[in-house]
């Protein structure tokens, strides 16, 4: 198994590493990052099978490429770049071939079409506009979409950090067409979203206020109904914090979310009325922890580090959530995106 992770290069960075993983249980080590793909600001990349689509920072210009592994190299295929600011984010459905890429600081949703080989047809596009500005700093000069991914019954959903807003799409004839919309309290900061598997609850995380917001929906009726909302970080810590990546567990029975300040790993316990249960606050061995994620069977958990230039190894355990460091001081530079691979 291999982890990828890549990040900013506006330091020592060139683009996307990859990291072996062997070993098992408490004895499961990352090799030594190897840069597999150079290219500029990968802050957010997506696979499928032998292709990676990864944002692109290209100076003036942002936007995605494409690569296709053929003859264990990854070979650029296409791009997709507009005048300004890259994307923050890209989702991705294999099977429909689709990609989606929310633009924080251009406020627009793109939908791409890939082929077979990965060459990108850009399908459609709309821009958020200023809806009720949250009060903070970071929401005033404008919204900020920095999700946009499939809802469990197929249609899309944003995250608006400027706009405080849940934001629901449909995809039709190559066309969105916007459902509705659910608001978070003022300065919540908008970031990313989990979902229930049985589709009836969402969890959404604000950067801003480091907080997790739990909401009943209908995906039908469009209603909504707002369970409960916890911190992600201590009541004792007065630094400055920015919640980052929220994860939810195959099984439905715990959520984690990652802690840029505070620089932790917390976990929630859901509860069987979709409350959740503080778990654990682990840290993450380095500073700034954009994004995590773990292997398919959910027992390894990679985080990784940016501003430290570095990852950590998590030992997961699956009946209580909790989270056990095996391996520190992981040299990878600039890391805000991981994917575990074959």
């Amino acid at each position: 198994m291999k982890v990828l992770i890549g990040g900013y290069t506006k330091n020592a960075s060139k683009g996307i590493y990859e990291l072996g993983l062997k070993g098992n249980g408490e004895n499961a080590r990352l090799g030594k990052a190897k840069l597999i793909i150079n290219v500029a600001g990968p802050t957010y990349f997506q696979k499928d099978g032998d292709l990676l689509f990864a944002i692109n920072n290209a100076g003036n210009k942002g936007g995605i490429k494409s690569f296709k592994l053929t003859d264990q190299k990854y070979h650029e295929v296409d791009k997709y770049l507009t005048p300004g600011a890259s994307p923050a984010y890209v989702g991705i459905d294999r099977k429909k071939k689709l990609l989606y890429t929310a633009n924080y600081h251009t406020a627009v949703l793109s939908v791409f079409r890939y082929s077979s080989d990965g060459k990108l047809t850009l399908l459609d596009t709309v821009k958020h506009i200023a809806e009720n500005l949250g009060p903070r700093p970071e929401q005033m000069d404008g919204p900020h979409p920095h999700f946009f991914d499939e809802t469990p019954a197929g249609n899309l959903v944003s995250c608006d950090l400027g706009n405080d807003s849940v934001d629901f799409y449909h995809l039709s004839n190559d066309k969105l067409e916007h459902l509705a919309s659910y608001k978070n309290e003022s300065g919540f900061g908008t970031r990313h979203i989990v979902f229930s598997k049985d589709g009836n609850y969402f969890y959404v995380v604000g950067e801003l206020s480091s907080k997790i917001n739990v909401v009943k929906f209908d995906e039908e009726s469009w209603s909504f109904e707002s369970i409960a909302t916890y911190s992600t970080i201590p009541n004792s810590f007065t630094g400055h914090n920015g919640a980052a990546a929220i994860r939810i567990s195959g099984d439905d029975k715990f959520i984690y979310v990652s802690n840029r300040g505070n620089d932790s790993l917390t976990v929630f316990e859901i509860n069987k009325d979709h409350t959740l249960k503080h778990v654990q606050r682990v840290s993450a061995f380095g500073k700034f922890p954009r994004d995590f994620n773990w292997d398919p069977d959910e027992k390894y958990v990679v985080a990784a580090n940016q501003t430290s230039n570095n990852a950590t190894l998590y030992l997961r355990n699956a009946k209580d959530g909790s989270l056990t460091p095996i391996q520190k001081n992981i040299a990878v530079p600039e890391g805000t995106r991981v994917i575990f691979t074959k």
